[in-house]
């Protein structure tokens, strides 16, 4: 044991220097470099136990397959969101938004509003990086906290990811232990829903005494109306967004379908501000309309000097802005690949399990399980299947449904995986919505609620099926 815990101790030891000596430009690279040397530590460990290079090689490059479409996607929103800034996409859900959203309860209908999104496209991501960006960009308008506000647009990005049939950790917690989908969606209700409800009141109840007054706020309306061509069709490619979600179209493809709608969109109704993203010569020429659309898919919207202090707020997207964050998940997977392949994480959790003497101590000890494996392995696919594996035995053992198994799972590896840096879902959404994982962590209220409640729940012998028992709530 202690020579499994020597890796997972460099680790931390590494991760603390790095924020000590960089601050908040630890992500930048800093802690890309602990997470390689960590893993080096990691395959000198398997080589002392005598497995080959080969056999830790291929835990590495399984894991790090497992995550190249989590990148593709990561990629692909990059583009998306410099597509939908520079045709108005984005600036028009400001524009309209700040009309319709009062600062007081924005928090908490921020929330709202991406809840219900999430329970129908059942996609975090996909809510986060159209909606989700919105949403920062009308708080940053408003003068509201961008940390809280992240922490409201994930709080309800991750409701409907949880319950969502579409969801594609909802169909992986249930198919890694052997139920029933609409059963496991079902029982996940006991926690689900007072964890939202009491995340809606916190929301509710946070004040916003810092934000813009009305006389600003015409004043960023008349700014943006006078950079871009306003209108309802600016919005367009968010409707086409929710309706190929709506027809299941996979968020790929989707994503990919959006952004090319976005560029069209810029390319005929925003020619003007398309053109001044150009350094090409001739201007006569269809030239520096394809090189101010290229320039925006790769390097995000850059707005004109003159813009001021509203350019912090549209100067966003293009693939550039993912590459960071694709080098974490990178190495984040390297190091959890490696950890799954020396067995250090099975006797990690396997040592978990030790200490389980009654329905609570096996709760808490699923709940660590998932906690644990997504800060080691980094991948929230990963933190569903291993411990599910694992603990089934115990659950049966236990005479307990294996729907508590499957909500324990949720409650745990799906809600926390956002929580951490180096995460595949903490890097997405520090990307996307422009706030490191650290800062909004504290605001992710329904995220941080979950797991809590269901320990409560395990110790409380609170909604605990027997096996025989229907998950109806």
């Amino acid at each position: 044991m202690l020579l499994s815990l020597a890796p997972i101790g460099l680790l931390v030891a590494l991760l603390s220097a790095s924020v000590t000596l960089f601050g908040s430009d630890a992500s930048y690279g800093p802690n890309q470099v602990a997470l390689i040397i960590s893993a080096a530590a990691t395959m000198l460990v398997g080589w002392h136990r005598g497995m080959s290079w080969l056999a830790i090689q291929e835990g590495m490059v399984g894991a790090i397959t497992v995550s190249i479409m989590p990148m593709m996607i990561l990629l692909s929103v990059g583009a998306l969101i410099g597509s939908w800034m520079i045709s108005g996409t984005v600036p028009g859900m400001i524009y309209y938004g700040i009309q319709l959203l009062n600062p007081h309860w924005f928090y908490a209908a921020s929330a709202l509003i991406c809840a219900l999104a999430s329970l129908s496209l059942g996609s975090s991501w996909t809510v986060a990086g159209t909606l989700g960006i919105g949403m920062m960009g009308i708080a940053t308008t408003y003068s509201l906290s961008p940390a809280i506000t992240a922490g409201a647009v994930i709080s309800g990005a991750y409701f409907g990811d949880k319950l969502s049939p579409l969801s594609d950790t909802t169909n992986l917690a249930a198919a890694a232990v052997g139920v029933d989908l609409f059963e496991h969606i079902k029982n996940m209700l006991w926690t689900t829903l007072p964890a939202f409800v009491l995340t809606l009141l916190v929301f509710s109840l946070i004040g916003s005494d810092g934000a813009a007054t009305p006389e600003n706020i015409a004043e960023i309306r008349s700014a943006l109306a006078s950079r871009f061509s306003l209108s309802p069709w600016v919005l367009s490619p968010l409707a086409l967004m929710l309706l190929l979600i709506y027809l299941k179209v996979p968020a790929y493809p989707a994503i990919l379908i959006c952004t090319f709608s976005g560029t069209l969109y810029a390319a005929c109704f925003q020619p003007e501000v398309v053109r001044t993203m150009a350094i090409a010569a001739h201007p006569n020429t269809p030239a520096p309309l394809i090189q101010g659309l290229w320039m925006a898919l790769f390097s995000g919207y850059q707005s004109p000097p003159e813009l001021g202090a509203l350019s912090q707020l549209l100067d966003k997207g293009g693939l550039a802005s993912m590459l960071n964050t694709i080098f974490l998940i990178l190495t984040a997977m390297t190091f959890g690949g490696m950890l799954e392949s020396t067995g250090i994480l099975r006797q990690l959790l396997n040592s978990v399990l030790r200490g389980v003497k009654r329905t609570g101590d096996l709760i808490l000890a699923t709940v660590s399980g998932g906690i644990i494996t997504n800060i080691l392995a980094a991948d929230q696919f990963l933190a569903i299947t291993l411990p599910g594996r694992l603990f089934t035995p115990a659950y049966d053992e236990r005479r307990l449904n294996r729907l508590n198994l499957s909500r324990t799972l949720e409650d745990s590896a799906t809600l926390t995986s956002v929580l951490v840096p180096w995460n595949t879902c903490g890097a997405f959404m520090a990307a996307t919505l422009g706030v490191a994982t650290l800062d909004y962590a504290p605001y992710a209220l329904f995220n941080l609620t979950c797991p809590f409640l269901a320990i409560v729940f395990g110790y409380g012998n609170i909604a605990q099926l027997p096996p025989t028992a229907r998950a109806t709530a």
